[in-house]
């Protein structure tokens, strides 16, 4: 079984559907052993104890402000525990430096559209639909991808279309895209990432 931490910096609705998806047996290969969180006020954090999974607070703050040496506090902590693979699940601080050396190809994102549209610097949250809408698309999606050192440049590994729908708002198609695709398909990314580890 590999092991799994899922990264999360608020609500955790992602977090949930992997844990969600662990239960039900979607994902087989893995288990999740610790959530890390840069929010103390997380509510992930709490999802984390209602499924007796121990979560770790790691704040940039504790490092000066310094995103490189909080990556590395956050990669240290990760292979204290003998983590194999990492999920994103709404983790807003950037990843870099030593996690994208030491968990290359081990590091899976979930974003709210089809990239390559509407993706990389600033194209996060609601933003994401908004731009969606503003421009018209007939269809949007999520996209599991791995991450690299471009924001939503690593290589995709499942994506799911949704619909627009007439007189969708922002919020609506947000939680459209995740009931229907980033809740499906980031737990079947971990999975598939975590069956073809060594």
């Amino acid at each position: 079984m590999k092991r799994i931490a899922v990264l999360a910096s608020g609500g955790g609705t992602n977090l949930q559907a992997l844990i969600d998806a662990e239960r039900s047996g979607i994902i087989k290969s893995g288990t999740i052993v610790t959530v890390v969180t840069n929010n103390p006020k997380a509510y992930a954090i709490e999802r984390a104890k209602n499924a007796g999974i121990q979560a770790k607070v790691i704040t940039k703050k504790e490092y000066g402000g310094d995103n490189l040496k909080f990556n590395q506090a956050i990669c240290d902590y990760l292979k204290e525990e003998k983590v194999d693979v990492v999920a994103l699940a709404g983790f807003l601080p950037i990843i870099a430096g030593a996690m994208l050396v030491d968990y290359k190809d081990r590091i899976i994102n979930i974003h709210p559209s089809l990239i390559p549209s509407f993706c990389g610097e600033g194209f996060y949250g609601l933003r994401v639909h908004e731009a969606a809408l503003a421009k018209g698309v007939k269809v949007t999606g999520a996209t599991a991808h791995f991450v690299n050192e471009i924001t939503d440049g690593g290589k995709i590994i499942l994506q799911k279309a949704v619909e627009v729908q007439d007189g969708d708002t922002p919020e609506v198609l947000q939680r459209r895209v995740m009931e229907q695709a980033e809740w499906k398909i980031l737990p079947a990314a971990v999975e598939k990432v975590c069956a073809e580890l060594e």
